[in-house]
């Protein structure tokens, strides 16, 4: 894991506020010390990745409708024993959207997060509770292009302005911890 691109970004990278700083220090912790942290067979932990796309004035972003969830959230998912973050969120933002004209803003780490799943069902499969060690991405399109909703993943996709993208969210700590902050840092970049 030494020679580790995505361990090196993550070592360089300035935390936003406290909870970066936290969740930095765990999900190190994880990459160096952790078996299987890029699959989902470590049923404690494991390495998930997150798109933040925004339309070219920055002043919307793209949510889906997260079945299990039953939430608006941002797209993203699983490693899947990828250890490249940034192409598992490509991939994701076009499994989930639909999307295929999109480019990501920066190969840097936007956010970093760890991320509490509670036990759910999934395709008939009981998911024990467990951590998403999160690394997100900060993603660009246009918002007018058309939007294709996966059944297996969402109920629907649409373009929010920032504001409204926190208060379409039911997911409280999300909202609050991560949301807010993304939005943020976007506005923050603009200045």
């Amino acid at each position: 894991m030494s020679n580790n691109p995505l361990l090196t970004s993550i070592e360089a990278y300035n935390p936003y506020n406290a909870q970066e700083c936290e969740d930095k220090e765990i999900i190190l912790n994880h990459l160096k010390n952790t078996a299987n942290i890029f699959s989902r067979s470590n049923k404690m932990a494991h390495m998930t990745a997150s798109a933040w796309i925004v339309n070219k004035e920055r002043t919307k972003v793209l949510m889906a409708y997260h079945n299990i969830y039953n939430a608006w959230s941002w797209l993203g998912g699983h490693a899947d024993n990828e250890q490249n973050l940034l192409k598992v969120a490509h991939k994701e933002i076009q499994e989930e959207s639909g999307l295929v004209d999109f480019v990501a803003v920066s190969k840097d780490i936007y956010s970093l997060e760890v991320l509490t799943v509670d036990g759910h069902e999934k395709k008939d499969h009981y998911v024990p509770s467990h951590l998403h060690l999160n690394i997100t991405y900060l993603f660009e399109a246009d918002d007018q292009l058309p939007l294709t909703v996966n059944q297996n993943e969402n109920s629907g996709l649409e373009w929010f302005l920032l504001e409204d993208a926190i208060s379409a969210s039911s997911e409280v700590w999300f909202r609050e911890r991560i949301y807010k902050k993304l939005n943020k840092k976007l506005q923050e970049a603009a200045k």
